[in-house]
């Protein structure tokens, strides 16, 4: 099952195993419960402190338990914890036996005091780059919470269950049967969203803040760089961020960075936010902006950011930086079948479709990258394109009408989303050359089709916005409104890439900067 250099580092790393663990195996006699026996007897012999049971009583087989000696287990794995979960594995592995985690004090003390008496169930696919961190972070809260489980659900192992429960989008998490939340979630977001008083104290905390000199809006790459050039002037430098890393916390393969051959988005979000916490910058995350008034229009001077909760900060400048989420459909059906078959990260939901017929929707270098990972897992894969002609690069182009089971549909509008009330069992589209509609049946839709800026909360503001909702700058990152700045994907630059980002954000910085000594603030 682990080939030998994955042995030895695992090895290597149950050295510092804390206390002696148990692995219990709840089997069935089936070829799958051979292939979990296999896994946890190869783990087994890797340590001492290690040991194997098979008397197992999982209701859910086959499966295995991690739980400290004599303790009753609380991290299941219903599956192969392998792929993207062989962490998942490693780190319940140790936090079970007491080694400590990787994080602040503060949030360790709040997990804790949490007091929680629940039972999680995690669906995952071994390809989703998303499920590792929500798995690892429920293990975690098990793990300090004795009255709380958590279980690992493969969906590939449990094909029936997925059938039944009608789980289309992974990670999908259900609390005591009930759906608690899905897609990817830190472990800050889920502790906040089961400390009812997090909200308050959060206000509490950011009220108590003294002014700062730059206040960036947005953690992605055009606020990191933003923050790191505005820090290492030597000024007090804030960060607001509804969740750092913003959408590159989603990319999997990063490419065109220069002097980066290749990297993934969460590694270059977990870099980025090494570099930015080396300079002191203060980081506010899990926080959403509501409102924000220009210097000009406040008494002291000061741009007024309120937030969500109801804390205000205050700032000599402020670099907006939001970024921009997945552009949705807007046709009947979306919203009632999202997670349903209408989904958007192909790497994470495709496994979920294998062996179906699927549609994407977009023929630009994202839809045409999905079309072709998918055409790897389902029956039939059907782009669905709204103008006369694809625009992905010619190398992706080729590669798609190299596959047996891709079919390319140009000029065309999709209008609705079909299902049965339970799930996607259909897409509607009008050939916009002859206003036919068609039908195609199918069971998952992979939305593709570009990016809206996260700019609603600037409605009504001083802060001008283009009729697309970007925030309109000069070549100096200057908006319209006093003291208040922008970079990266919410703006008007053109060509919405991580290099232009953090290009930008370094310019939005030097202008701030450049602004307080001019105002003489």
């Amino acid at each position: 099952m682990l080939d030998q250099n994955t042995t030895a580092q695992l090895k290597t790393l149950l050295e510092r195993l804390e206390a002696p663990i148990e692995i219990i195996a709840s089997l069935d006699g089936s070829d799958k419960s051979n292939q979990i026996k296999e896994l946890v007897s190869e783990v087994e012999v890797l340590s001492d402190n290690v040991t194997a049971r098979y008397d197992g009583t999982h209701t859910r087989r086959p499966s295995f338990a991690i739980a400290k000696a004599g303790e009753t287990p609380r991290v299941h794995f219903a599956g192969l914890p392998m792929g993207h979960e062989f962490t998942s594995l490693i780190l319940a592995l140790l936090q079970t036996s007491g080694y400590a985690p990787k994080i602040s004090d503060e949030l360790l003390n709040q997990i804790k005091g949490l007091n929680l008496a629940a039972n999680f169930d995690v669906f995952v696919s071994l390809s989703c780059h998303n499920c590792p961190d929500v798995l690892q972070a429920l293990n975690l809260i098990a793990i300090y919470n004795p009255n709380s489980t958590t279980t690992m659900i493969d969906g590939a192992f449990f094909q029936d269950e997925v059938e039944e429960r009608k789980i289309m989008a992974v990670p999908m998490v259900f609390q005591n049967d009930e759906h608690f939340g899905q897609g990817r979630m830190t472990l800050e977001e889920i502790v906040a969203k089961l400390d009812q008083h997090s909200a308050t104290r959060d206000a509490e905390k950011l009220n108590a803040k003294d002014a700062f000199d730059v206040l960036v809006i947005g953690g992605g790459p055009a606020g990191g760089t933003a923050a790191i050039y505005a820090a290492r002037k030597g000024i007090q430098t804030g960060i607001v961020a509804e969740r750092f890393g913003g959408q590159v916390m989603d990319t999997m393969d990063i490419e065109n960075f220069t002097t980066v051959q290749k990297t993934v988005g969460p590694k270059f979000v977990a870099d980025m936010q090494a570099h930015v916490l080396e300079y002191g910058v203060d980081i506010m995350n899990l926080q959403r902006v509501k409102n924000l008034v220009a210097a000009d229009k406040t008494e002291n001077g000061l741009v007024k950011v309120e937030l969500e909760n109801g804390a205000i900060l205050q700032s000599k400048t402020v670099i907006l930086s939001t970024g921009a989420k997945w552009r949705e459909m807007n046709v009947t059906g979306e919203a009632e079948y999202r997670t349903r078959g209408v989904a958007y990260c192909p790497h994470c939901d495709g496994p979920l479709f294998k062996g179906k017929r699927v549609a994407v929707i977009g023929g630009g270098n994202s839809g045409v990258e999905a079309a072709i990972d998918l055409a790897g897992i389902v029956e039939h894969v059907t782009v669905v394109e709204f103008d006369t002609k694809l625009r992905a690069d010619q190398v992706l182009q080729d590669k798609l009408n190299s596959l047996p089971n891709t079919k390319v549909i140009l000029n065309a509008l999709s209008t609705e989303v079909v299902g049965d009330g339970s799930q996607v069992t259909a897409l509607k589209y009008k050939d916009r050359a002859t206003d036919v509609e068609h039908t195609v049946e199918l069971a998952g839709i992979f939305v593709q089709i570009g990016l809206l800026p996260n700019t609603d909360f600037l409605k009504g503001t001083d802060v001008e916005l283009s009729p697309r909702g970007e925030i309109v700058i000069n070549e100096r990152n200057e908006t319209s409104a006093k003291g208040i700045f922008a970079a990266g994907d919410c703006t008007t630059v053109p060509y919405k890439q991580i290099i232009i980002a953090t290009g930008e954000g370094a310019k939005a910085s030097l202008s701030a900067f450049d602004y307080i000594i001019r105002s003489g603030q």
